[in-house]
């Protein structure tokens, strides 16, 4: 049976996620992309761009984008947003093996929980030594994961709502599991008709921040800061919604 990631990134994920603002979130990019202090054009790749929210919005603001995933139906909606260019290449791959060569990029970002996928930890670890190999020397990354206290807190166990465009009913069941994954169940389909149901599965790994600063430096990048939300405030572990590490490939 293939992994949840490549059951769950498909056209129905788009309708699940309609919600998701652009603008919101290209504020956002724009901020985290000021606080890796970029040069003017810098060649940034986007590890698991999805529907290219977040390379769009670094394409706008100047810098060489290269978009990476692994679902065929998301990056095809990347290259129909992608209709003026600007993004460079969105190219079809694994983060576990990216398609590049070694010191090819100036700076590495993975946003919105786009990590932790992987039921082998080493899976995951592997993730972070790919980064690493394909960034130029002192180069920047950036990863904006969940901060799991945080989620663990606050876990919503349901929810429903109508999609007016399509008007399919969607409900999410949210659960943590005693391994630590966060776990989400998905429902889409018609109101009153079982037979239109599409059921589908996410699984995230909740790893803490000790969790990462161990693996980065494994992997051979150095945490240089840490930030709790979008907004740039300090990390707090307890209240922080976010957890967002910033750093640089180690020497």
């Amino acid at each position: 049976m293939s992994a949840w990631f490549e059951r769950s990134f498909g056209s129905d994920y788009m309708i699940v996620y309609r919600h998701r603002n652009w603008e919101q979130a290209k504020r956002e990019v724009q901020r985290m992309a000021g606080w890796l202090e970029l040069a003017p054009g810098a060649a940034i790749l986007d590890v698991g761009c999805g529907m290219g929210r977040h390379a769009l919005a670094l394409a706008q603001l100047g810098y060489e984008v290269t978009g990476i995933d692994l679902s065929h139906a998301l990056l095809q909606k990347a290259r129909e947003n992608n209709d003026e260019g600007l993004i460079k290449e969105l190219i079809q791959g694994d983060m576990r093996e990216l398609p590049f060569a070694d010191v090819t990029f100036d700076a590495t970002v993975n946003l919105f929980t786009s990590f932790g996928y992987f039921e082998a930890e080493d899976d995951n670890k592997r993730v972070l030594a790919e980064i690493r190999r394909v960034l130029k020397p002192d180069g920047a990354f950036l990863i904006d994961f969940m901060n799991a206290a945080f989620v663990t807190a606050n876990l919503v166990p349901r929810s429903e709502r109508l999609d007016a465009e399509s008007g399919l009913h969607i409900e999410e069941v949210r659960s943590i599991t005693e391994e630590g994954w966060v776990v989400k169940q998905i429902a889409i389909g018609t109101g009153g008709d079982e037979a239109s149901v599409q059921r589908y599965e996410e699984r995230v790994r909740l790893f803490p921040l000790a969790w990462f600063e161990k693996a980065l430096s494994e992997a051979g990048l150095t945490l240089t800061h840490v930030y709790g939300d979008y907004e740039g405030l300090a990390y707090d572990e307890l209240h922080s919604p976010r957890l967002i590490l910033k750093g640089r490939a180690s020497h």
